[in-house]
């Protein structure tokens, strides 16, 4: 079984593509097709698996063949796999398996681009939890496809102490403290909204600094503020406001990591399509 399985079964129900009324009346049973998944623009692969996994749940006789692996460039007009099999189960299938390869195929791009646009820097790009309820696990493997990282998968893998929180707690030092005595293990992540919160940070021990929302000036003064202290220094990341014109300026600063949430929450669909090429039967 799929990993993705329950994701797969929900979209088909979704789209009750066992109940096809246009393809159930005007196709016969026997027919056959070889259909191509054609690129219509360039850009980064990413879903070979679910989309396997979508038509073969509908018919498992149905064979792909592909020429692209997840992670691999395309160019527009390139064909990225030939799907063989009944043509009632690739006609049904169709739309549920585009969807699910136009969406991760436009996240791992857009998260190419800006990877590219770091080269040079020290910065890694990284996703946030501003996913789409359910495809979680799917958004977050497109970003790594595009060549960047996951931040936390979920509230438990690691602590982020943000804004709110800020706002109810009073001491930070205790409540990093009461973390790291009950999750030995985990990173410990601080954000800090203004200049006078990056000590704070410091003192309290995070091992990750999140400059949100800051400008390029008042970051480059927060990072001043932790170089010139001793000991093991956290790592830094910037979030809020970053997008494609600005990446490669926040970058240069020095910084060891940026999030974007518009990874995986705008990222547009890449143009792929399903080209009925060949039928029998």
């Amino acid at each position: 079984m799929n990993k993705y399985s329950r994701i797969i079964l929900d979209a088909l129900k979704e789209d009750a593509a066992r109940n096809d009324i246009t393809t159930i009346a005007a196709i016969p049973s026997s027919a056959t097709v070889t259909a191509e998944l054609v690129a219509k623009e360039n850009g980064i692969l990413c879903g070979m698996d679910v989309l396997k996994a979508v038509f073969c749940e509908i018919d498992r006789r149905c064979a792909v063949k592909t020429f692209v692996k997840d992670g691999g460039s395309l160019r527009a007009g390139q064909i990225i796999a030939k799907i063989s099999g009944s043509a009632r189960a690739i006609l049904s299938a169709e739309r549920t398996a585009l969807n699910f390869i136009q969406h991760l195929s436009g996240i791992s791009t857009l998260t190419g681009i800006f990877v590219e646009r770091v080269k040079g820097t020290k910065a890694r790009i990284l996703d946030t939890r501003k996913t789409t309820p359910g495809l979680r696990e799917l958004e977050k493997y497109a970003v790594k496809c595009g060549g960047g990282y996951n931040h936390r998968h979920n509230l438990a893998q690691m602590a982020m102490i943000k804004d709110n929180h800020l706002r109810i707690i009073k001491d930070l030092s205790k409540v990093v403290a009461s973390i790291r005595k009950k999750n030995k293990k985990i990173a410990i992540e601080v954000e800090c909204q203004s200049l006078s919160d990056v000590p704070k940070a410091l003192d309290a021990g995070a091992d990750i600094i999140m400059f949100d929302n800051m400008s390029r000036k008042m970051i480059s003064k927060a990072i001043g503020i932790i170089n010139k202290r001793g000991g093991r220094k956290p790592l830094t990341e910037i979030s809020g406001g970053v997008n494609l014109s600005n990446v490669k300026d926040y970058a240069t600063l020095g910084v060891d990591r940026i999030s974007v949430g518009a990874l995986t929450h705008s990222a547009p669909s890449l143009d792929i399509s399903l080209e009925i090429v060949s039928m029998e039967g």
